[in-house]
């Protein structure tokens, strides 16, 4: 009995054994070789550098626009009183009380062939034309189209200059509310 079960261990193990032998692993290499030589990667060709081409400059007699001595005067105009500034002392009318972004643009019409905005800030709607001044930052209005009212403002930079900046209220879609 001792013997057969021995006998019986011996073959379990030499099957195992078998089991672990090197022809699956053969096959694989095998193939992998086979697939490494057919296969050819496929990348795509760099596309040609850009030539080139240089400028030619030919307005070589015209003064530097980059001179900074020519900056340097310019910006002392500037700062002479020589630049843009709002009217202080014009009266406010009473739309600048209201800054831009409370201001809807509603419609337009006409009136002796004057084209007028019509603004609405909170429920309240005012007629507004070319030349009238509006808005928190001394804003005048340039132009009224169908579409837009068109805004020239003038505020300060970082260093303290007024520089123009340009606005427009555009036409709001008309939306009813059940308020």
């Amino acid at each position: 009995m001792m013997r057969r079960s021995t006998m019986a261990t011996l073959l379990g193990l030499s099957a195992l054994l078998a089991g672990c032998g090197d022809s699956d692993v053969q096959e694989v290499r095998q193939w992998m070789k086979q697939v490494d030589a057919t296969t050819r990667p496929a990348v795509k060709p760099l596309a040609e550098p850009k030539t080139f081409v240089p400028f030619a400059y030919a307005s070589q007699d015209q003064p530097d626009p980059f001179n900074p001595n020519k900056l340097m005067t310019e910006l002392a105009k500037a700062r002479a009183g020589g630049g843009i500034q709002p009217d202080m002392d014009r009266r406010r009318e009473f739309l600048e009380g209201f800054p831009l972004d409370t201001m809807k643009m509603v419609g337009t019409l006409q009136k002796g062939g004057v084209a007028y905005g019509l603004l609405q800030i909170d429920r309240t709607v005012y007629q507004v034309r070319k030349g009238q001044h509006l808005g928190q930052n001394f804003g005048l209005i340039t132009a009224v189209t169908d579409d837009a009212v068109s805004i020239r403002e003038l505020v300060q930079d970082a260093a303290g200059d007024w520089v123009e900046r340009m606005s427009k209220l555009e036409l709001q879609d008309s939306k009813e509310s059940n308020q």
